[in-house]
């Protein structure tokens, strides 16, 4: 484990110094327990883990936290700074600072800090670690896949095990709770959210469930996830309630096939760009341009949200290891909604779906 990290720690300085970065500055985030398995809570006290190329990494800690640190995966092989109470924390950090250069924060950082920061080092420029952070973690290791692959299976059973109950004349409220349940019993240690869209709701892609009673001849787009040995899962069904209403068949095949054209095209060395438009013009070639609303997919791995988008504009060449969601839909307002969503990886020779319940279309009672 602490080997683990300090490779992560060393290839995120190597990054840095080939992007130009003076230096990279973590605060607790997924970026800190990523690269130093340390996983404070973000507080007004800062904790920040410091990478210059050419130095030693130091993390600099509340004095009261210094014992959680030490007792981190890294904890005994980087430079722990420690400051107490009263002290100025920002002149413990500033002064390990380079006086001038590009300074890149974690995108959690608190802004007080950034600005205080700033303001400690005025020659320096700061930008966003994201380019090099988010680059790293976007793809994974052996062990993270398993990881993802545990967490995808435990959210297939879930979605196999609700729509075994009934769902006329419950709340969307009451499944959502229920499912919140299920993730926990197949073995998720945190529920991240639980989206039951029925009816006209399932046209708001991101619905919160409420008191809408569900009835028959709803569509009710399930979207849920958590997380399982640290890994976030999130897969989204649709299903029919007794009978489906009208046009629903016809969306509901749109969306699978372009669902499907797009987890086929996942393959190394191709764009994640062209990920989207291969899905994206499927619908769009049967007049649904306007109802297809938001990109194909995200990454996941320590977050549910993560790099690579699979949107158009992004560039980024897809390698093994990255994994992400594959998530069309069509919303259809005062109707309903339909979206299909997978978790995929890229291997050495395509794609793995990590999500590998039934795509066919359901009608439960």
């Amino acid at each position: 484990m602490r080997e683990r990290h300090l490779e992560r720690i060393e290839r995120a300085t190597r990054s840095a110094e080939g992007a130009g970065l003076a230096a990279v500055l973590v605060p607790p985030s997924p970026d800190l327990a990523y690269l130093a398995g340390y996983d404070p809570m973000p507080l007004e006290r800062p904790t920040m883990l410091l990478l210059r190329p050419g130095t030693a990494p130091a993390l600099v800690v509340p004095a009261l936290e210094h014992p959680l640190a030490a007792a981190s995966p890294v904890g005994g092989s980087i430079d722990l700074v420690a400051w107490r109470d009263g002290d100025d924390p920002y002149a413990v950090i500033s002064t390990r600072l380079p006086s001038e250069g590009h300074v890149a924060v974690g995108d959690h950082m608190w802004a007080s800090h950034v600005l205080e920061l700033q303001r400690r080092a005025p020659g320096a420029a700061f930008s966003s670690a994201a380019p090099v952070l988010g680059a790293l973690r976007a793809v994974k290791d052996v062990e993270e896949v398993g990881a993802l692959r545990r967490a995808g299976q435990a959210a297939d059973a879930t979605f196999e095990a609700i729509v075994a109950q009934r769902f006329a004349g419950r709340t969307e409220r009451s499944i959502a709770a229920e499912i919140a349940e299920l993730l926990v019993h197949h073995g998720h240690t945190d529920v991240d959210f639980t989206i039951v869209a029925s009816g006209p709701h399932g046209a708001s892609p991101h619905h919160e469930p409420g008191d809408r009673v569900i009835e028959a001849g709803d569509a009710i787009v399930l979207d849920f996830g958590g997380r399982l040995d640290g890994y976030c899962s999130d897969t989204s069904r649709t299903v029919v309630v007794g009978r489906e209403p009208p046009g629903f068949t016809a969306v509901y095949d749109l969306v699978a096939r372009a669902q499907e054209a797009a987890v086929a095209a996942v393959r190394p060395g191709v764009s994640a760009t062209s990920i989207d438009r291969v899905a994206r013009g499927v619908i769009d070639a049967e007049g649904y341009a306007d109802h297809f609303v938001h990109r194909t997919g995200h990454g996941i791995g320590l977050e549910v949200h993560e790099p690579p988008w699979i949107v158009e504009g992004n560039d980024m060449e897809l390698v093994p290891g990255m994994a992400f969601s594959v998530e069309p839909g069509v919303y259809l307002e005062g109707r309903f909604g339909v979206r299909i969503e997978d978790i995929v990886v890229v291997t050495d020779t395509g794609v793995e779906r990590l999500n590998l319940s039934t795509r066919e279309p359901l009608i439960v009672d």
